[in-house]
């Protein structure tokens, strides 16, 4: 297989030569600090291109080892950048904010060697919402911003499960959130990121579901949350009153609370007293 999009400015920056060839030299010539992730045949930098920043995902191929141990453990490996293209463009097919692509290409018809590579455009300055809400218990933000992220989210997240996207790495740090302007109740930008593990159906399994809403409740556990919180979060993701989703919704709240509580003792078990984890 072969499958190559140039989008402006890559459809002239990259026309010249093999898209596949600049971006195996982007990714092979990063420095330290462009690099964000470097694991298993799979980088992901930061880099500039006439003064404005883009993401290079690369990747050639993870290895025979590297599938069949995610299928043993029950997930679906990550072959190449097609994914997180699909996932992207369903998004902003759904209005769902993320990033935007710009070039993508994979090559290769084995599942373990197969060459791929996606550019977006750098979502800048903005912070994760996992750093953004650290400080929410010791120092609460004003409460119409808080309900504003609270409700932001919960439509992302309830717009995509609703038209067939689950996300399975739906944590806080997952959603970015645009600091210039600064965050303000009426006028947040919030984008939604790292979909290269998204699935895409005609109809979101309850099972999946479920476990994006458990992920994202547990990453949300120590952020000073009130009830109140919860249930404008519950209302604004069923789209329903509240006390209709109280009624017809009480096992998958009940899950959601033991499923977030056993993720923590997980985490608890296997990071928590990592000494160079802050959280």
């Amino acid at each position: 297989m072969r499958a190559v999009v140039l989008r402006p400015p890559f459809d002239g920056k990259w026309s010249a030569g093999d898209p596949f060839d600049h971006a195996a030299r982007l990714a092979a010539g990063a420095n330290a600090d462009q690099i964000r992730r470097d694991v298993e045949g799979r980088r992901t930098l930061r880099f500039e291109l006439d003064d404005c920043g883009y993401y290079l995902k690369w990747q050639k191929g993870i290895g025979w080892g590297r599938i069949v141990g995610e299928v043993l453990r029950g997930r679906r490996p990550v072959l190449g950048a097609g994914d997180e293209w699909r996932a992207i463009e369903a998004c902003h097919a759904l209005g769902v904010p993320t990033m935007n692509a710009l070039a993508y290409g994979e090559r290769g018809s084995g599942w373990a060697h197969r060459e791929s590579f996606l550019v977006t455009e750098a979502i800048e300055p903005a912070i994760d919402l996992d750093s953004y809400t650290r400080e929410w218990e010791q120092n609460p933000p004003a409460p119409a911003l808080k309900h504003a992220l609270i409700r932001a989210v919960a439509d992302i997240a309830s717009t995509m499960h609703r038209n067939g996207l689950n996300h399975r790495d739906f944590y806080l740090c997952h959603f970015l959130l645009c600091t210039s302007p600064e965050p303000k109740p009426n006028q947040l930008k919030l984008a939604i990121i790292d979909l290269h593990r998204v699935q895409i159906r005609k109809a979101t399994p309850p099972r999946w579901r479920d476990k994006d809403l458990a992920a994202l409740y547990f990453s949300a556990l120590k952020i000073g949350l009130t009830t109140r919180d919860r249930l404008r979060f519950i209302r604004t993701y069923f789209r329903q009153p509240l006390r209709i989703v109280l009624r017809d919704e009480a096992s998958t709240l009940a899950y959601l609370e033991r499923e977030s509580i056993r993720l923590a003792e997980r985490f608890e078990r296997k990071f928590a007293h990592r000494p160079d984890l802050q959280r």
